[in-house]
């Protein structure tokens, strides 16, 4: 069971779905509405983000987007390398989106997007840093089609929020190996299915 709302981290895990073609039940937890601070849900995780994924193997309800996809993985054996040389490099690059991508990506959509004009300084800041993250990201992609040698979770972890970047202040022409790799990563007929899981409300940029 999936409690999910169409956020980047919450798309990280329908597109993991979607990728690894498997029924699921889906519940959807309205985050604009504060269902997240239900006591209920707070019972799920502690620090009452979404998404959370409930095994019914394990009898367990397991947080942090980055985690289940590492779960889901291994779980199914799938969308990750094997060779320890190259899962080294998927668990810094998995880490990197945890520590950098997604926190520094949201502050940025609070301040530039969601109250623009409330705080310039930290608007300026979260664009900046945002600029910086994206030009590690086009360095790493300079001759790779993905960010480690084949498509795997790592991509599934950063494309979501990559795919916010109208609200970022991004130009992604000037960035040309991130947005051939986001092209290519939103062409995938699972990442299709993934983003929009309750139907066409929200077109990919």
């Amino acid at each position: 069971s999936l409690y999910y709302w169409p956020t980047p981290n919450g798309r990280k895990i329908s597109i993991m779905f979607a990728e690894l073609d498997i029924d699921y039940e889906l519940i959807p937890v309205n985050i604009g509405n504060d269902e997240q601070l239900t006591s209920s849900f707070i019972k799920k995780n502690l620090n009452h983000k979404i998404p959370v994924l409930y095994d019914q193997k394990i009898d367990a309800y397991l947080m942090e987007s980055a985690y289940i996809l590492l779960y889901l993985s291994d779980e199914f054996k799938a969308l990750a390398p094997e060779h320890p040389a190259t899962r080294v490099e998927m668990m810094q690059w998995l880490f990197f989106q945890a520590a950098h991508i997604g926190p520094m990506l949201g502050q940025n959509h609070h301040f530039n997007f969601y109250n623009k004009g409330k705080a310039p300084y930290a608007e300026e800041r979260y664009i900046n840093e945002t600029n910086r993250l994206y030009s590690v990201l086009e360095k790493r992609l300079e001759g790779r089609a993905f960010i480690l040698d084949s498509y795997s979770i790592v991509d599934i972890a950063m494309w979501p929020w990559i795919a916010r970047y109208p609200r970022q202040s991004i130009d992604l022409s000037k960035y040309k190996n991130v947005k051939s790799w986001y092209e290519t990563i939103a062409s995938r007929e699972a990442v299709q299915r993934g983003y929009n899981i309750f139907g066409p409300s929200e077109l990919i940029p």
